[in-house]
């Protein structure tokens, strides 16, 4: 299996049904709320698995940290998210997982060299819109409207400690 989502992309670019040219790119954006015990040492061996993980996947994204709440953006194969989502589901770091958004009509990456990056909670906005204002596909941009808009009314305020 190729080892970076780039050369995922290569390699399964002609996915069946979906013509010549890169594939649909399904995008899910979670919050959880972190069990008793986890830290940023767990938190960085999170991101240490991602990173080993994610490239063969076809997955990028990133990860936020803080006040008790991770705050996802998963971005790849709408299989191997499906699987990932599975799993984070399963893994007993997360308390309860709350479903933000999630879309599949875009064939553009919002963080297309981020096996998974994690980002401190002050920094989402900006990160949020450095990506709105590259993002060439209106679907993603809608998706980063949607989570600016309920950084900017406080609804993850509270929930990430920003």
């Amino acid at each position: 299996m190729s080892s970076s989502p780039a050369d995922w992309m290569d390699a399964y670019g002609d996915e069946p049904g979906l013509g010549r040219g890169l594939p649909m790119i399904y995008n899910l954006v979670y919050c959880s709320r972190a069990a008793a015990g986890v830290d940023d040492g767990v938190v960085a061996a999170i991101i240490a698995s991602a990173r080993r993980h994610n490239p063969a996947r076809g997955i990028t994204g990133m990860l936020v940290f803080g006040g008790g709440i991770f705050f996802q953006w998963l971005e790849g194969p709408r299989a191997s998210v499906a699987e990932l989502m599975e799993q984070l589901r399963a893994d007993t770091r997360h308390e309860s997982i709350v479903l933000l958004s999630e879309d599949s009509e875009s064939r553009e990456r919002v963080f297309p060299d981020w096996d998974m990056e994690l980002v401190e909670p002050t920094d989402i906005r900006s990160v949020l819109l450095d990506a709105l204002q590259t993002t060439k596909s209106e679907a993603n941009a809608a998706t980063l409207r949607l989570h600016l808009a309920h950084l900017d009314a406080g609804d993850l305020t509270g929930q990430i400690s920003v």
